[in-house]
């Protein structure tokens, strides 16, 4: 197993500072309106799907995996030299989850599309959560951003050549995933039964809410689900109707808006978040290893 990750030296290289765009785009609290988009992408591959029907305890701790997720990808950019432990533990845990998909095929959680399909979904999230949501990217930034994030990939056990070697390639990768593997299963509808229902997972910036004035588990819906392109929500089985459209809209034009008044702080609030978390981070499946 220990193949699939960086030597010392490789990991000086993939590890990100302040100065690079996964630090200064990686924690903008306007991200949380997309937390569902990446799950819901996600479950909705055959077998990250299955693995979370048969392993997780979403529907008891809906936002829990959420939180974990947040918790993870704060480690892995702000973490340093801790996100290395992590990372290995991650995978490890991953390699218990194995069983059977719901069109009967057996599947393995390590099985490299899969694992590196939900890495993918993270990259995605932070550019078009950014493009609708937030500070859009420049090309420039774009090709930067992704050359960092998945080389932090490495860090988890995504080999390099599990990811397409540039942002161009990655898109049609990308496209390519959600066009032919991505199909409607119990997990999915698990996800957004519950989610219909949840409050939020912890308190969020009132200055974003009061800005858009809208339920935070409305933003929270409509920020997950109107990424999701149209022939994906159709096939997913997901509704949306034209005034969800045009609350999309308004929320994000009113959100990106916020930037110039939005204090450094919301605009990246990964370290702070990190040293909130770190003593349940310690207490969990990552940090027990770092």
């Amino acid at each position: 197993m220990s193949a699939v990750f960086p030597t010392e030296d490789e990991v000086a290289q993939v590890l990100v500072g302040p100065d690079s765009v996964s630090w200064q785009r990686g924690s903008d609290a306007r991200l949380y309106l997309v937390m569902l988009y990446p799950l819901l992408l996600q479950v909705a591959h055959p077998t990250v799907g299955a693995g979370v029907r048969d392993y997780s305890d979403f529907e008891e701790r809906p936002w829990n995996r959420l939180v974990r997720t947040v918790d993870y990808v704060s480690l892995l950019v702000y973490g340093g030299r801790a996100a290395v432990p992590a990372g290995r533990r991650l995978r490890s845990l991953h390699g218990n989850f194995r069983g059977v998909r719901e069109d009967g095929q057996p599947y393995h959680a390590l099985e490299p599309d899969a694992y590196a399909w939900v890495h993918a979904t993270l990259i995605d999230t932070y550019v078009s959560g950014h493009a609708h949501f937030g500070r859009p990217m420049s090309h420039q930034d774009v090709e930067r951003f992704y050359r960092e994030y998945r080389g932090l990939g490495r860090l988890i056990g995504v080999r390099e050549h599990d990811l397409p070697d540039d942002w161009a390639s990655f898109r049609e990768y990308f496209e390519r995933v959600k066009r032919e593997e991505l199909m409607p299963n119990s997990s999915v509808q698990k996800v957004l039964d519950t989610v219909r229902h949840a409050t939020p997972p912890f308190p969020l910036p009132n200055l974003l809410w009061r800005a858009v004035r809208l339920p935070a588990r409305r933003a929270l819906w409509l920020g997950g689900v109107g990424l999701i392109d149209k022939p994906l929500r159709e096939r997913l089985g997901i509704p949306w109707s034209r005034q969800d459209e045009t609350q999309l809209r308004a929320l994000g034009a009113i959100s990106r808006g916020l930037t110039p008044i939005m204090p450094e702080r919301l605009q990246v609030m990964g370290p702070a978040q990190l040293r909130v978390r770190w003593r349940k981070i310690a207490q969990g499946p990552l940090g027990k290893a770092a």
